[in-house]
């Protein structure tokens, strides 16, 4: 019995269909309901039992309702994935408070609001694991997307610290998943208010390399797992010298962002839902790369990679 968030997109999505072939029962939950449905159908013919259950992830109410039916319809919750989350971008002063404020509640809170509503049932059955689908983003800060950072820094120290909490229960594993940026639609729904059209920054991984590692964890639970080649290199690179990494990743934005076409502000679907890009893939694997994304890229990976090579000659 396998609990996903964020399941109506994205990676959200390819976890379901993944998991869909190894016979698990699904409980999918997102606020839009007919992506849902849809996905329902598709994964019930690749052999899994389904239970759609809207649900915002914002509203602790809503998450303690998500695991209670997850327990009455599957008899037990042996995996719970927290995977929703949303993106605001621009420059922190110029995105409303409102909007940042709800990225917070998204992505930290609803993190926590899911693992307060499943424990209780792991420790009653005396089993679980819990994964938390984090993203580089937790160890890498992004500029011009301050509240996201705030997340994803503040999803990796809650999951530590309930690693800890959790040492006497030896069969409830907490989980936790780094990313590189996915070919997804996360970035046609974020909240933009940069005024320019953004992409994400390269190499951009198939969002189905997230759904198999979701898949060896189910089977085999770890504390964390790394997924694309980049993320380990933007890791050193940002521990060992984080603020030239910081100040260089902010310049090739601003950079990026002067060369961009225009684009109005939106709220994306911080806020409330938006009625495309209900797929796995965002189409960004099939774009031509900026060269000042690319740039970036090599840098931060030459800069990494010259890092481990001091520290393996001492």
């Amino acid at each position: 019995v396998i609990v996903i968030t964020g399941a109506s997109s994205g990676v959200g999505r390819a976890m379901a269909v993944e998991l869909a072939t190894g016979m698990a029962h699904l409980v999918l939950a997102a606020r839009r309901t007919r992506p849902l449905e849809e996905l329902a159908a598709e994964c019930e013919e690749l052999g899994a039992t389904v239970a759609i259950v809207p649900t915002d992830v914002r509203e602790a109410d809503s998450m303690i309702n998500l695991a209670q039916a997850a327990w009455k319809s599957g008899g037990a919750i042996d995996v719970w994935i927290n995977n929703a989350g949303v993106l605001a971008a621009g420059s922190f002063s110029e995105i409303p408070e409102e909007v940042n404020e709800n990225v917070i509640r998204t992505n930290l809170l609803g993190y926590m609001h899911g693992a307060h509503a499943v424990l209780p049932f792991f420790r009653q059955q005396g089993y679980g694991t819990l994964i938390n689908n984090i993203s580089i983003g937790g160890w890498f800060p992004t500029p011009y997307a301050a509240a996201y950072t705030a997340t994803k820094f503040g999803i990796r120290g809650f999951s530590e610290s309930l690693k800890a909490e959790l040492i006497p229960y030896k069969d409830i594993h907490v989980c936790d998943l780094y990313p590189g940026f996915l070919d997804t639609p996360g970035i046609q729904h974020a909240a933009n208010f940069t005024g320019k059209v953004i992409k994400p920054a390269p190499p951009v991984y198939d969002p189905r390399k997230v759904a198999r590692a979701v898949a060896s964890l189910v089977h085999a639970p770890a504390p964390r797992k790394m997924i694309g080649g980049a993320v380990p290199f933007l890791k050193v690179a940002y521990q060992l010298f984080p603020t030239l990494t910081r100040n260089t990743t902010a310049r090739f934005i601003r950079t990026y962002l002067k060369q961009a076409d225009t684009i109005d502000p939106t709220s994306g679907n911080v806020l409330d839902t938006v009625d495309y890009g209900t797929g796995i893939d965002g189409g960004w694997r099939n774009l031509p790369v900026k060269p000042v994304l690319r740039t970036a890229f090599w840098m931060m990976a030459g800069l990494a990679i010259g890092i481990l090579a001091v520290r393996e000659s001492r």
